[in-house]
């Protein structure tokens, strides 16, 4: 998996088509979209580059708003790993040098189906980082998605995510 998109509850059929036609239309002929067991969330697979295919869907709601009706949000991970404090610690350490010396960061983490303790995570995450702490405007987020036993990690922009909603919506302004 190297993106995980959200969608409005028992729309995910519907997403996944739309997912599999957007990717296509990208250039990957074989994606594979998984709906998970988790109401609202869906996984894929693509053999693009996870954080352009947010970016080139970003440009595709701003040429055609109307092209995206069931996705809500399309987030890319770079890495996968078991939900493990340890092993989350370790793909993180190997993402690090993503962050330069000069930029700000903030941990985010979204846990689905699981108890893991997102402090703890936090503060050994913080402990191995020298750089400064920007909850507001980071320039780089640490970004942690749990799925039940598995976890996706990115280091990413915040333009880097995509939000149908808040992109259709900034069209408007």
């Amino acid at each position: 998996m190297n993106l995980i998109i959200t969608c409005a509850r028992h729309l995910e059929s519907e997403t996944r088509r739309e997912l599999i036609g957007i990717l296509e239309k990208l250039g990957d002929s074989e994606p594979i979209v998984t709906i998970t067991n988790m109401s609202g969330i869906l996984t894929a697979e693509t053999k693009l580059e996870p954080i352009e295919v947010v970016k080139k869907i970003k440009e595709m709601l701003l040429d055609e708003p109307w092209c995206i009706r069931y996705c809500l949000r399309v987030i890319p991970i770079q890495r996968i790993t078991e939900t493990h404090i340890e092993s989350i610690e370790d793909e993180i350490s190997d993402l690090i040098q993503l962050i330069s010396n000069e930029e700000s960061y903030r941990v985010s983490i979204e846990k689905r189906n699981s108890n893991i303790s997102s402090q703890e995570l936090i503060s050994r995450i913080a402990k191995k980082i020298k750089n400064k702490v920007s909850l507001e405007f980071p320039d780089k987020i640490i970004l942690i998605e749990v799925l039940g036993n598995k976890t996706g990690i990115a280091i990413v922009k915040k333009a880097d995510i995509l939000s149908v909603e808040k992109t259709k919506r900034s069209m408007s302004e």
